[in-house]
C-alpha cells in the first residue's frame, strides 16, 4: 500500500527530521520563461514503489513522451517527502523538476514557503479552469492561503467494508447509516470466545488499528480544526466531544477498550493474508478504495460490500460523506524548466484518458470530474461507491496548515490517551492540545 494512505506517519517523520519549510525557499529561483517545445529532460520524483505501481507510472510517462516528443522524463520512485525536501532546499541541477507527495498534510508548508511553485499562473496561461476540472475538496487540500502550489493526482476516499455473510447470519439487512445504528450493529455482530477474547468483533474502534487514525472517523462529524485566524479550536468544537463519546460507546458496546486492545494485538499485519477483515475477525472495517482490489486478489472466502461510514444522528443529510486524501503533484521552485514541467503536471493531473488509465491501473479514485464520469473507468460497483463518497459535498479532507501534519500527530497521541482512559478531564485535555498545536504552528513560522 502506498505510503500516502498513512499521512500522519509521514508527517511525523518530516517533523522529526526538522524539515519545516517556512522561509527556506526563494520563489524567484528558476524560470517560467523556458520554451516548453525545446528539447529538455525533466526529473520527476515520486513515491510509488510496488512493481505494479511503478509500471503504471512508467506507462504514464510513455504516453506523455509520445505527446511531447521534445520532453524526456527521468523518473525516480520510492522517494520520501524528506528526501524531496532536502533536495529542493539544496537546489542545483540534481534537484527534481516535478514532484509528487503522498502527504497532503504538508501542502500548507509547500505553499507557504514557496518550495513548490504557485500553479495558478500556469493554469491561466494554458486555459485550465481548476474549479471545473477538480472537485472542491481536492482543491482545498492542494492549496493554502491563496497559493495553488499543487494539484490532485488521484485520490483516496474512505468508506466501510462489511462482511455480508456475517450480516446475514446476524439478521442485519443493511449497513448502519447513523452512529446509534452503528453501535447497535457492532454489538450484534460481536461474538465473544470465553470471557476475555473474541471470535469476531463488529467494528474495531481502537485508534491503533490499521487505518483507524482518529482523523478518519472524525471526518464524519465535519469538524473545524482551526478558526479564521488559524488557531486550533478542537476544545471549542462541539463535535470533538461527540466524537470521543461515540468511540468510547462503540468500545463499551463490544466489551471495552482493554479487551478489544488485547484482541487487536492478535491481528495479522494489515497488508498480509492475516488481515483482520480478510480473516473474519472484524465484520465492519474502515478502509480506502484500494482494499477492494486486495480482497479480490486474496480471494476472500466471504461475500463483502462497501458503504459510506455512518454519520452522527443529528446529521442524517450528510450520509454518503467520508474522509478524503490523495497524492499531490507540483513543480519545484528551483526548476529551470517550469513551463515544460507544467506540461507534465497538466498531463498527469488533468488529461482525462491519462487519469482514467492511471486510476484503473493502481485502483485509486480519479481526481477530475471528467474522469469520474468516464465510461472507461473500472465498472466494479464496490469501487464506484468511493467515487460517490469523493463527490459528496459533505466529505472532508484535513485542512492544510503551515505546520504540516504535526497537528494530526498531536491529535493521534491525544486520542490514544483518551481511549485508554488516561484523560480525566476531556475539555482541559483538549485545551492543552490546542495550545500544543498553536505552539507548533508558531515554531514552524519562526
Amino acid at each position: 500500500m502506498p505510503r500516502w494512505r498513512m499521512p500522519t506517519c509521514a508527517s511525523a517523520a518530516l517533523a522529526a527530521a526538522g524539515l519545516l519549510l517556512s522561509g527556506c525557499a526563494n520563489p524567484s529561483v528558476g524560470s517560467a520563461n523556458d520554451d516548453p517545445k525545446a528539447p529538455v529532460t525533466l526529473k520527476f520524483w515520486h513515491g510509488w514503489s510496488t512493481p505494479g505501481e511503478v509500471k503504471a507510472v512508467n506507462d504514464s510517462i510513455d504516453r506523455f513522451e509520445e505527446l511531447h516528443p521534445n520532453i524526456k522524463v527521468k523518473a525516480t520512485g520510492n522517494v520520501s517527502d524528506e528526501t524531496v525536501n532536502q533536495a529542493l532546499r539544496a537546489g542545483g541541477d540534481k534537484a527534481p523538476d516535478v514532484v509528487s507527495s503522498f502527504t497532503t498534510n504538508n501542502v500548507g508548508q509547500y505553499c507557504d514557503s514557496g518550495m513548490w511553485t504557485d500553479l495558478d499562473p500556469f493554469m491561466a496561461k494554458t486555459g485550465l479552469d481548476k474549479r471545473r476540472t477538480f472537485p472542491k475538496t481536492l482543491l482545498d487540500y492542494t492549496s493554502y492561503h491563496g497559493s495553488q502550489c499543487a494539484l490532485p493526482l488521484l485520490a483516496d476516499a474512505y468508506g466501510m467494508y462489511y462482511n455480508k455473510d456475517a450480516f446475514e447470519k446476524a439478521g442485519i439487512e443493511r449497513p448502519p447509516r447513523t452512529m446509534s445504528e452503528f453501535k447497535k450493529v457492532a454489538k450484534k455482530l460481536t461474538i465473544r470466545k470465553g470471557t476475555d477474547s473474541y471470535q469476531q468483533v463488529g467494528y474495531m474502534p481502537n485508534f491503533r488499528f490499521y487505518q483507524n487514525s482518529p482523523d478518519r472517523l472524525f471526518a464524519q462529524w465535519g469538524p473545524e480544526y482551526f478558526d479564521a485566524d488559524g488557531d486550533a479550536r478542537l476544545a471549542d468544537e462541539p463535535s470533538t466531544y461527540k466524537f470521543f463519546k461515540t468511540t468510547r460507546q462503540l468500545a463499551d458496546a463490544q466489551g471495552g477498550f482493554n479487551d478489544l486492545e488485547k484482541f487487536r494485538m492478535s491481528f495479522g499485519d494489515e497488508m498480509s493474508s492475516q488481515n483482520a477483515f480478510l480473516t473474519g475477525k472484524v465484520a465492519m472495517h474502515l478502509d480506502g478504495e484500494w482494499r477492494g482490489l486486495m480482497l479480490n486478489e486474496a480471494k476472500a472466502k466471504f461475500n463483502w460490500d462497501v458503504a459510506p461510514l455512518p454519520v452522527p444522528d443529528d446529521q442524517p443529510e450528510a450520509y454518503g460523506r467520508g474522509f478524503i486524501t490523495g497524492t499531490v503533484a507540483g513543480i519545484a521552485h528551483s526548476s529551470k524548466h517550469q513551463n515544460a514541467a507544467w506540461e507534465l503536471v497538466r498531463f498527469l493531473t488533468a488529461d482525462t484518458k491519462q487519469v482514467v488509465d492511471f486510476a484503473n491501473a493502481i485502483h485509486n479514485v480519479p481526481s477530475t470530474f471528467a474522469a469520474l464520469k468516464s465510461p472507461d473507468l473500472d465498472a466494479d460497483p464496490t469501487f464506484r461507491t468511493f467515487f460517490d463518497i469523493l463527490q459528496s459535498k459533505h466529505s472532508k479532507a484535513l485542512p492544510p496548515s503551515v505546520n504540516g501534519g504535526a497537528y494530526v500527530v498531536s491529535l493521534m497521541d491525544f486520542a490514544y490517551s483518551v481511549e485508554a482512559g488516561r484523560v480525566s478531564d476531556l475539555r482541559k485535555g483538549l485545551k492543552k492540545l490546542d495550545e500544543q498545536i498553536d505552539a507548533d504552528t508558531l515554531q514552524s513560522k519562526s
